[in-house]
């Protein structure tokens, strides 16, 4: 009878974890289904493409960019289909902003030299 009702509670288990991780996989997918539809809205073939490529190579940079894309789309600041042109130079602004200054400090330590002596 134990193992009965302990494998009763594993199936009860596993159902409601493949409901709960349904329902997370249908959310997702619409949310990139809307993703989608409006990047494909707002920007044209040639730049669609161009976006692609860089989502590649660099997938923060464009998330970012489909961020502010989507943003300005919802704000409904942008008059036609973005060009590839107009794509270049969002990305220009996205760089200038997410630019990371890289400096370099150099501590030297003080080591017992031969010229200290000379003093």
């Amino acid at each position: 009878m134990a193992d009965d009702e302990l494998e009763a509670i594993r199936q009860q288990r596993m159902a409601e974890l493949q409901a709960k991780h349904g329902v997370r996989t249908k959310s997702c997918e619409t949310e990139t289904d809307m993703r989608n539809s409006i990047l494909a809205q707002v920007l044209d073939q040639s730049a669609r493409a161009r976006l692609s490529n860089l989502a590649l190579v660099k997938p923060e940079k464009a998330k970012a960019v489909e961020n502010y894309l989507i943003q300005m789309a919802r704000f409904g600041k942008l008059g036609g289909k973005i060009s590839e042109t107009g794509l270049i130079e969002i990305l220009e602004k996205v760089s200038q902003q997410t630019e990371k200054k890289t400096t370099v400090k150099f501590n030297r330590r003080r080591v017992m030299d031969s010229d200290d002596e000379d003093d």
